[in-house]
């Protein structure tokens, strides 16, 4: 790193682009489906947010972009260059920065993809979801097993950094055609693997329809599974639903899981910055409100335990101003280290593999 980064404070951008061509059954997140988007006018809503967050950042460095959704393989290449080249004219950028875009199968064409690389885009990251023709049905995607195929063969020729999207535990799905899944991906020679475990959510179509999601006993026993043979396979889980060896983390999930500093923008966005020493959570539109140190480190808990490498407790009294022995219930702590669910020294918290089975309950206990 160049000696005049080394230290600056990184900073991570995500652009939220809520438009869909349709909404799966599943998804929870906030999305549009609509056919004649104004495109530029919702791009220079983004520089002007961008030049808003720079006031507040000047002195930062970006360390990744990430564009998520909705379905960012929509926006035209032109665009995705036009907020590249804003970030860069504001913001110093760390060597190597990530650059990241969630990419649709139903969006591939033989050319968008290289387009999105000529655009500045580094890593792509695709939405597969199953890889069978029956299971793409019943998720709701607009894609067939062909297209996703062709897609993922295009975004390892295109692209050295990448990864794809599975979602495991579906209704009745037996755990010999999910690990025959798993092996299929693993084949493919990509750099990461995110997998995401099926919840029904209110309000989704799954939920109205009352599917119900597989046993949970039955799903616990799959991520056991999935989690033993990624490991054989060279994708080591670094977070509860990422798997990737050292070099290909993302960096930007992990700005999150480590408290980092980043801005969010476009609809339902939300960002977590420190302004005049005062840790601020930012909601869209540019809507600005004070963390108490409780509510920070809280936050700091629940992201930090997801990862493998679990909590720095020297790092998490920096950001905080907390002791952490202090803050953790340690009565509790005792006894989910004693349970075989914490793994507990003087520096670092983390989670056992019996305990990533139980991070919402753990966390609820080390917090109160």
């Amino acid at each position: 790193m160049p000696d005049n980064l080394k230290k600056t404070k990184p900073l991570a951008v995500y652009f939220h682009w809520p438009y869909c061509k349709s909404k799966c059954p599943y998804c929870d997140f906030f999305k549009r489906v609509e056919k004649n988007v104004n495109q530029q006018e919702i791009i220079e809503s983004y520089l002007a947010d961008l030049s808003y967050y720079h006031k507040l950042t000047a002195d930062r460095a970006v360390r990744s972009v990430f564009f998520g959704g909705g379905t960012p393989s929509l926006i035209e290449p032109q665009y995705i260059e036009r907020l590249l080249r804003k970030i860069s004219d504001l913001w110093k950028l760390e060597k190597n920065v990530e650059i990241t875009l969630e990419a649709n199968p139903n969006t591939h064409s033989k050319t968008l993809f290289n387009n999105l690389k000529n655009a500045g885009i580094n890593r792509l990251s695709l939405g597969v979801q199953a890889l069978n023709e029956q299971d793409l049905r019943f998720l709701g995607r607009t894609h067939n097993l062909k297209a996703a195929l062709e897609s993922i063969e295009d975004v390892l020729h295109t692209f050295d950094n990448n990864s794809i999207d599975l979602i495991y535990a579906r209704p009745n799905q037996p755990l010999e055609s999910w690990l025959s899944e798993l092996e299929t991906a693993a084949s493919f020679g990509l750099k990461h693997l995110s997998l995401y475990q099926l919840t029904i959510e209110d309000g989704t179509v799954f939920f109205k329809k009352d599917i119900k999601a597989l046993d949970e006993e039955k799903a616990a026993q799959m991520y056991v599974e999935t989690v033993d043979f990624l490991r054989k396979n060279g994708y080591p889980r670094y977070e509860v639903s990422n798997f990737a060896p050292k070099p290909f983390e993302s960096k930007h999930n992990k700005a999150y899981w480590l408290g980092d500093e980043y801005i969010g923008i476009g609809e339902s966005a939300h960002g977590r910055l420190n302004v005049g020493g005062k840790f601020m959570a930012y909601v869209h539109p540019k809507k600005g409100e004070i963390l108490s140190n409780q509510m920070r480190a809280q936050e700091l808990l629940l992201m930090g335990l997801r990862l493998e490498e679990g909590i720095d407790k020297t790092r998490f009294e920096n950001q905080v101003g907390i002791n952490f022995d202090s803050f953790i219930n340690q009565k509790n702590l005792k006894e989910l280290v004693a349970c075989g669910f914490l793994s507990n020294t003087a520096q670092n918290l983390k989670a056992t593999d019996k305990g990533f089975l139980l991070l919402d309950a753990i966390t609820q206990k080390l917090c109160f």
